[in-house]
């Protein structure tokens, strides 16, 4: 490997600011690659402010002349309205009844794009409408883009994974700031049997160039608007040749931070799922900001531009094909047995816990440092895997399998994509980052995770044994009810959308009040320091019949952390041998 480059401080401090503020994880799993022959997307809502609730979006007609109001995602905020289509299909958070499923992570771009006066949409609201008004991935990219060109885009450079029954896409865009109306963009279908990612860094880099978009070529591969490259070269920010245009470069041009922070999150997932990608120490070069810029890029292509040429490939082939449980194995990833894992390292404490608190940054001695940004991390609102299956009807094909507060101590709920409530202890409304709810989803789920931040590697495994059994069940169970909830469809749809909401709505609400139930349990249990007595989940008493635990455990610290800890003491904690 040749050439390597690492960015200076100043632009690992910009490009921290940026990856700490817009911070999802986005993975895309095709048919071909799946183990059952679903097609999967997952999407981890990562903010410090980010609440978890399902926003749901009933079915509705519309009169000639209504308005669609459009309220920005982040803030709230009523941004305008723009004409209402007769027909709105419902949504389930970012899947709708035809499983059409969408997720995001934002990777901002050039500053000067980022603000684009009098437009409307911004991205979290461009992704519900597009739900609403789409019956295919295909059909979604045609909708959002169409929506950007008339009423222009209101937020920074974002990437998106969209997926349907049958197709899984990634499209990433960015608004023309002052300049023009709308965005450019680009969007591509991710081959059948390969998987692919993104995480705050835009990752689509050169593509070929199609003279239209033919929304009905069912063998068209790559859509874009029509000045993506014409429009970058009018505002000076590309003089090449049509051939090596890379949307990345151009519109996100790759920075220290974009690898270390964003990419290398994708990198882990690859990393996990390819072994190609495990054994090329280029990769993990780049994922530790240490770039290349040879003559050809990874697909051996002239790199006439200079860009960076070990960047991780945009899809790769699986070894063997991918599980559900897989997918929500890798949203609770945190580099666990690669070169990053944050197990290891004084950070982690005595508890090996593999979280960093922010900000992501510090500095010693004028040098600069930095904490890791893993997939699961504690400022998740919420997660979900939706899972797209063709061969059953669209109202119980798609699955959105949601979690909230941090994936690595959530339980995915199956909540079909057709169904016609949600439950109410994940209802938006239901309790907010402000006000605390004793029937809310997320406050539950976010008691028992900052408890295992305490004492991650002793309270942790109880938190994966009890994940594991509820999974299991409720793929056993959904499993079932797709058997169930075909046959009553043949007679009578709405009996069968009842069937699948009903078992949602109680599935998700037993599962708060049971994981309230373990909380309380694990409190007890690991209370000032100590480990009682159990058995099974219940808290043994000394056999003297007065509720008095047996003598609790007291592990300590461990040897390794007590080393540590007399470091520099001298002798103030010393016991005079013989004394005790």
């Amino acid at each position: 490997m040749k050439h390597f480059l690492l960015s200076s401080a100043w632009l690992f401090i910009f490009t921290f600011s940026l990856s700490n503020s817009f911070a999802c994880t986005n993975f895309i799993v095709t048919k071909g690659a799946s183990k059952d022959g679903s097609v999967m997307i997952t999407y981890a809502a990562d903010s410090h402010t980010r609440y978890g609730a399902i926003a749901f979006y009933p079915a509705s007609d519309h009169l000639p002349g209504s308005w669609c109001e459009v309220f920005h995602y982040e803030s709230g905020k009523l941004m305008g309205t723009i004409p209402e289509v007769p027909h709105t299909y419902s949504v389930v958070q970012f899947m709708n009844e035809h499983q059409v499923a969408i997720g995001e992570t934002t990777f901002g771009g050039i500053d000067s794009l980022a603000s684009q006066p009098g437009a409307i949409l911004d991205y979290g609201s461009l992704m519900r409408i597009g739900l609403q008004r789409s019956k295919s991935a295909r059909e979604m990219i045609r909708v959002m883009t169409e929506l950007v060109d008339e009423f222009g885009y209101a937020t920074g450079g974002e990437s998106f994974s969209i997926s349907d029954k049958n197709e899984a896409w990634i499209m990433e865009l960015i608004g023309k700031g002052k300049y023009e109306k709308g965005a450019v963009w680009v969007a591509r279908l991710i081959p059948d049997g390969y998987v692919c990612g993104h995480a705050n860094q835009a990752r689509i880099t050169t593509f070929p160039f199609q003279k239209n978009n033919n929304w009905n070529d069912s063998k068209q591969t790559v859509y874009h608007s029509a000045d993506v490259i014409s429009f970058a070269r009018k505002l000076g920010y590309y003089k090449g040749d049509d051939q090596s245009f890379s949307f990345s470069d151009v519109y996100n041009p790759l920075k220290f931070g974009g690898a270390r922070f964003c990419d290398a999150r994708v990198w882990s997932f690859f990393r996990n799922v390819s072994q190609e990608i495990r054994d090329n120490m280029d990769y993990t070069a780049y994922v530790t900001g240490k770039f290349a810029h040879g003559s050809k890029l990874a697909d051996q292509s002239p790199n006439p531009n200079g860009y960076v040429s070990n960047r991780l490939p945009l899809w790769v082939k699986p070894d063997s094909p991918i599980a559900l449980k897989d997918m929500m194995a890798r949203m609770r990833d945190h580099y666990e047995d690669t070169p990053l894992d944050m197990r290891n390292d004084l950070g982690a404490g005595p508890y090996k816990s593999p979280y960093r608190w922010r900000p992501m940054e510090f500095e010693v001695d004028s040098v600069m440092y930095l904490n890791e940004r893993a997939v699961a991390t504690q400022q998740t609102g919420y997660s979900f895997v939706a899972q797209s299956r063709a061969g059953l009807p669209d109202a119980f094909g798609g699955i959105f399998w949601f979690g909230v507060d941090d994936a690595d101590g959530c339980v995915y709920a199956p909540m079909y994509c057709g169904i016609s409530r949600i439950p109410e202890s994940y209802a938006v409304g239901n309790g907010s980052m402000i006000s605390w709810s004793e029937t809310s989803a997320y406050w539950t789920f976010s008691q028992v995770n900052n408890w295992v931040y305490s004492r991650y590697n002793v309270i942790h495994p109880e938190i994966e044994k009890r994940q594991s059994v509820y999974e299991r069940q409720f793929v056993a169970e959904t499993t079932e009810l797709d058997q169930k909830a075909a046959e009553i469809f043949k007679g009578d749809a709405k009996a069968a959308t009842e069937y699948i909401t009903n078992y949602s709505v109680s599935t998700g609400d037993k599962l708060v009040a049971d994981w309230k139930n373990f909380y309380r349990y694990l409190f007890m249990k690991y209370h000032d320091g100590n480990i009682k007595v159990t058995e099974g989940d219940h808290l043994q008493e000394n056999g003297f019949g007065k509720n008095v635990p047996k003598k609790p455990l007291q592990p300590g610290y461990g040897k390794e952390w007590e080393r540590i800890m007399i470091q520099g003491t001298g002798d103030r904690l010393k016991i005079p041998k013989g004394e005790l």
